[in-house]
């Protein structure tokens, strides 16, 4: 079976629903017949390449907010990812276009290695205040992962990911998508958003059994 997941880099929830399906997961009995492949989202993608903001500024600007406010709602992210594990500490980061960073995950995929490498950008941005926006940023990220560093920054400068990455966006445009994080179930069963893990378990107990009835 696999699992189609969308989401952008910078969506706290995207990190959130990472977690929550993989604890479905964990006590899924045909764990081990479940591949999972990221693809990409951008919240933004306005946002001009190679150009960034704080992120304070960004959320004030796009969604009206006051600076109360996003004291207010950090803070409650902050609730939502102790609840699994995490921690919350974007504070005052930076705030850009993330298509090189799907671009990097795209990389990731050919290595066998996107969990890892997605896995290490969510850290780097929301925990560590790390940029994932800027090309030696993010070859020093996919190093850390395993990813080789000379291939990637090669990668990154002659655009090889590119298509894939755009292949990714138009893909989810097709299908409607307008939020993330977005699970593809075998094809089968699509859900939305940062679900409890009990929403998660019901997905992967209903495309297994479509799948062994046909």
């Amino acid at each position: 079976m696999q699992i189609d997941i969308w989401s952008d880099i910078v969506c706290p929830w995207c990190y959130v629903g990472k977690r929550r399906f993989e604890q479905a997961l964990a006590r899924f009995e045909h764990r081990d017949a479940v591949t999972v492949r990221h693809h990409a989202f951008q919240l933004n993608p306005a946002a001009i390449p190679g150009e960034t903001t704080t992120r304070r500024a960004s959320l004030k600007s796009r969604y009206n907010l006051t600076d109360a406010r996003v004291d207010e709602l950090d803070a409650q992210m902050a609730k939502t990812f102790s609840s699994v594990g995490l921690t919350f500490r974007a504070g005052d980061g930076l705030s850009g276009n993330t298509r090189a960073a799907h671009e990097v995950v795209a990389a990731a995929a050919d290595a066998g290695m996107q969990d890892a490498v997605i896995e290490r950008l969510f850290l780097a941005y929301f925990t560590e205040g790390r940029s994932v926006f800027d090309p030696a940023s993010l070859v020093e990220l996919g190093a850390e992962a395993g990813l080789d560093a000379d291939a990637l920054r090669t990668a990154l400068i002659e655009g090889t990911y590119a298509d894939a990455v755009e292949k990714d966006l138009t893909d989810a445009r097709d299908l409607g998508i307008t939020g993330v994080p977005f699970f593809v179930f075998d094809g089968r069963l699509a859900v939305s958003g940062a679900q409890m893990p009990e929403v998660f378990e019901g997905a992967l107990a209903q495309a297994s059994e479509a799948r062994r009835s046909g």
